[in-house]
């Protein structure tokens, strides 16, 4: 080292990717040069090509004292820290490049600005460049660099999957299985993958395996990395955003660029109505169909909004994402709630207390429901809502009776209003009855629509058999007919 340039207290250093001809030139010079140095870990291929008369020491025995990867390099940096204060300065090695997949050169970096002690790094190849080379892929433009613990940490891919991806850190099989079943969250079970194992070492190899083999291989080490393929176009929110964003620009669809949220406001409907028909029929092929309809509703006015200076997409996101983490304390808390009676009513306590930190009116528990909502879905709405604050039946025989004191009193009351009123009071009581059987009523509703359009066609086409018209059948006849409808299969 220049003995006229002042040293630092702390050299963080990058030791290249496993060949010690890939160490940088200034690398090389410091290493060369200083007495001892302090490694990360000593399972390093580099290592071995460091100068003989060079004093190594390793912190590989803190792994062995830890419980996590957190608490060693925290116990790392706090060693490198002690030593710079007592005897500077201090060369501190890692695998690679100090910045890339390394948590402990941070932590020194920051503990150090706090000791008022003085850092120099030294950067290193890291195990990307060689990753890439031996893909024969270029990261740009779009690569996603991922960890694999993050991944397995949680339950679905946070990244947009028509995009490559690369993983780091897939160092054990165990790693591995988890990642796997994360990662089939999205992608399909033969998708084609790369596992690439000590890239940058003359031992590289790549293994070309579908994604469900991904942890029976059997050469998974600490050098291991996953290449994930894209998936096809538009296989991605970020690029159905674009897509949006594009049919509304000068560039895009006349018809698209029109619109606003009031002219929407019938497709948004229609599309959530097509959405229920193809949950009531049980038709995954037609939801998953109706739901891209109906999504497309909501980005269209989510990058209207965007361009009205409202709000856009991110603010809708990271609303409902907020809203839900804070009324999930249950999930995301200490709070211990197992019973879902117990979640509906600390979920409303929640809801109170926001309205009131938002200085909003104190609100009735009904006000919230749409009035645009149908007749049925809003009676078992109000029904479910004060249900929670405990206003409701004790049991299901007190429900069941009130439909006859309902129709008595209907069978009683004049024509007019009052007629009406005792018909909307039995429809109520008829909703609270399924409310009480966990039957949806307006599905209950629709499907006894199909039920009776069904039989009524069958009516029809055994009229159009035998030359006659409908209207010439007596009841009697059509009675028949109709019993007759019920036994079809398809009913």
């Amino acid at each position: 080292m220049d003995k006229d340039k002042q040293q630092p207290e702390i050299i963080i250093l990058g030791l290249g990717p496993g060949r010690p001809e890939y160490l940088t030139l200034r690398g090389a010079e410091v290493l060369s040069t200083v007495g001892e140095v302090y490694l990360r870990t000593e399972q390093h291929p580099t290592v071995q090509g460091l100068p003989a008369d060079l004093t190594i020491h390793s912190f590989d025995w803190i792994y062995e004292e830890e419980e996590d990867f957190k608490g060693v390099y925290q116990r790392i940096a706090q060693e490198v820290i002690s030593l710079a204060r007592t005897q500077p300065p201090v060369v501190y090695a890692v695998p690679g490049d100090p910045f890339i997949a390394e948590d402990s050169p941070g932590m020194i970096l920051e503990q150090a600005r706090q000791a008022g002690l003085s850092v120099e790094v030294i950067p290193g190849v890291s195990f990307l460049e060689p990753t890439f080379s031996a893909l024969e892929v270029d990261p740009l433009p779009q690569i996603s660099l991922v960890d694999a613990l993050e991944l397995t940490a949680g339950y679905y891919p946070t990244f947009p999957p028509d995009r490559p991806v690369l993983v780091a850190q897939v160092y054990s099989q165990q790693v591995a299985s988890d990642l796997k079943l994360t990662l089939m969250a999205v992608y399909p079970d033969d998708h084609q993958v790369s596992l690439i194992h000590q890239a940058g070492t003359p031992q590289l190899k790549i293994e070309e395996i579908p994604l469900y083999e991904l942890d029976r291989s059997q050469l998974i080490g600490n050098r291991t990395a996953l290449y994930l393929p894209p998936l096809a176009p538009g296989s991605s929110m970020e690029s159905f955003l674009e897509l949006i964003a594009h049919l509304r620009s000068p560039e895009g669809c006349p018809w698209d660029r029109e619109q606003d949220h009031q002219s929407l406001r019938p497709n948004l409907l229609e599309e959530a109505y097509e959405t229920l028909e193809a949950i009531d029929n049980n038709n995954p092929q037609a939801m998953q169909e109706e739901f891209g309809d109906l999504l497309l509703q909501i980005i269209l006015h989510a990058q209207i909004a965007s361009e009205y200076g409202e709000f856009n997409f991110s603010d809708v996101i990271r609303g409902i994402y907020t809203k839900l983490i804070q009324r999930h304390p249950h999930v995301f808390d200490e709070l211990d709630l197992e019973e879902s009676g117990a979640v509906i009513k600390n979920w409303e306590a929640i809801k109170a207390q926001e309205r009131q930190q938002h200085g909003e009116r104190e609100k009735s528990m009904l006000d919230g429901v749409p009035g645009s909502l149908p007749a049925l879905t809003q009676a078992e709405t109000f029904q479910k809502r004060a249900s929670r604050v405990g206003f409701d039946w004790v049991d299901l025989e007190g429900v069941l009776a009130k439909i006859p004191e309902e129709i008595a009193e209907l069978k009683h009351s004049p024509k007019g209003i009052r007629q009406v009123e005792e018909i909307g009071d039995l429809l109520f009581s008829v909703v609270n009855v399924a409310r009480w059987l966990d039957v949806d009523a307006e599905s209950a509703l629709r499907g006894a629509n199909q039920r009776f359009k069904a039989r009524f066609s069958h009516l029809e086409k055994e009229a159009r058999a035998r030359g006659r018209e409908l209207s010439d059948f007596c009841l009697e006849e059509l009675d028949a007919l109709w019993e007759e409808s019920k036994d079809l299969p398809e009913n």
